[in-house]
């Protein structure tokens, strides 16, 4: 069980969120982080200091709004910049999950049961270039907002050459 206080969420997780939740109704922020408590049947709080600052670079960024204040309560709800950008955040999400799917499914990506197949330092060359493509793939998420359709679509181009690469050496040894 994961611990209320362990920083194990990915950067980029509140922001998705936040947004997701912005999107059927406006919410405070003491609403949002109620939320996302529930929703994870309280094993992860998102704290103030998370909230509100993430809050108002959405603001800054024009993807939410305040709404008519009741009794000095802020609620925020989505503008639609801030729509345009959920898409585009849930489309790029799916793209990648699928990716990420095909990496687990075929190559056993945790490294377990297809380790002993390789001499260790090729085991270790091929886990750690899968690593760095994750890592990259996390990088690239984290910079939603400087991208265009063009940059998704390169890299959407790079994964799946990589794909088809990676089968036609599988079919390869398989004959």
């Amino acid at each position: 069980m994961w611990s209320r206080h362990t920083s194990i969420v990915p950067k980029g997780y509140l922001r998705y969120q936040v947004l997701r939740l912005l999107n059927t109704k406006p919410m405070s922020g003491s609403e949002i982080m109620k939320q996302l408590e529930e929703q994870t049947d309280g094993r992860w709080r998102p704290s103030p200091g998370s909230i509100y600052p993430l809050l108002a670079w959405l603001q800054d960024n024009l993807y939410i709004e305040e709404t008519a204040s009741e009794a000095g309560v802020k609620r925020y709800k989505l503008t639609e910049s801030g729509k345009i950008f959920l898409n585009e955040h849930e489309k790029f999400q799916n793209s990648m999950q699928n990716h990420l799917e095909h990496f687990r499914r075929n190559l056993g990506f945790v490294g377990l049961g297809w380790q002993h197949h390789f001499t260790n330092k090729s085991f270790h060359a091929i886990y750690h270039s899968a690593r760095n493509l994750m890592h990259a793939l996390r990088d690239y998420e984290r910079s939603m907002k400087n991208q265009s359709e063009k940059d998704s679509l390169e890299v959407k181009a790079v994964l799946d050459e990589a794909t088809v690469k990676i089968k036609a050496i599988t079919q390869r040894l398989e004959k």
